[in-house]
């Protein structure tokens, strides 16, 4: 075999190479694989308040017309007067046991799992009317927060400030999905009865705002799974440098063979 012959061969796979797409495997690349083995739940409330779980965090203030009548149930960080507005005082905080109970002054243990926000404030309400007219119970859980990872333009933990939120708003937080995030294959995990649970929702499919996922939950986590369009691109950026060698050393070939 002629120099001249065995150099055109070695250029004709060197263009191969190149032309040969580049593809990362869905293995080296997607999160949460294997996730079968956890339970596939659809059983969750549907509704848009979250319900208390364990580990939680809770402020709960009561508030009355005779505000002095109410001070033994705000217990606060601070050694404050009675003369003090309770609104100018930060409120100590209640964490759930891992029975579902918080200690209140003056009640004593309460049951909370499983309870919203809006039923535990009127639990607490019908307790304390004993020893406060008409009292106000306001409670809130401050360790809401959601996680969302995959192919959106600003992923990260979001701490949220109302009693509710919905993935749509979720997605938004984050930047709203990147043009090779999947729409059709959403995972969303959480915790559910002390298990972890996970579900894919189709966000392509105005019918999605109907799945009991769709409203979140504390801890929740969003991964938005790249399309393989994703992946041939991962794959080819990371030997840029490497065709870029290939292609100058081809060419220089091609300058020597065609002389």
């Amino acid at each position: 075999m002629t120099l001249k012959k065995f150099s055109k061969q070695i250029v004709l796979l060197i263009l191969i190479i190149l032309i040969t797409p580049s593809c990362i495997s869905r293995k080296e690349m997607v999160y949460f694989q294997d996730i079968e083995q956890l339970r596939k739940s659809e059983v969750r409330r549907s509704g848009n308040n979250l319900e208390i779980q364990p580990d939680d965090v809770l402020t709960i203030r009561v508030s009355a017309p005779e505000q002095e009548a109410a001070l033994p149930f705000n217990l606060t960080k601070s050694i404050v007067s009675q003369e003090r507005i309770m609104g100018d005082v930060e409120l100590e905080t209640y964490l759930v046991s891992n029975e579902g109970t918080i200690e209140f002054p003056v009640i004593g243990t309460m049951e909370v799992k499983g309870l919203t926000n809006i039923e535990l404030a009127k639990k607490i309400q019908n307790e304390v009317r004993e020893y406060v007219k008409d009292p106000i119970v306001n409670v809130r859980i401050l360790n809401f927060q959601i996680s969302v990872l995959g192919e959106v333009n600003n992923p990260g933990t979001f701490f949220i400030d109302d009693d509710h939120i919905t993935l749509s708003k979720a997605l938004s937080m984050a930047g709203d999905l990147t043009i090779f995030g999947k729409r059709n294959n959403i995972l969303v995990m959480g915790d559910y009865d002390g298990q972890k649970t996970y579900a894919y929702l189709d966000f392509t499919n105005a019918n999605v705002v109907n799945s009991p996922h769709y409203n979140l939950r504390q801890n929740d986590v969003i991964y938005v799974e790249p399309r393989g369009t994703r992946r041939q691109t991962a794959g080819s950026t990371g030997l840029a440098a490497t065709y870029l060698s290939i292609i100058s050393v081809a060419a220089s070939l091609i300058v020597l063979i065609t002389r």
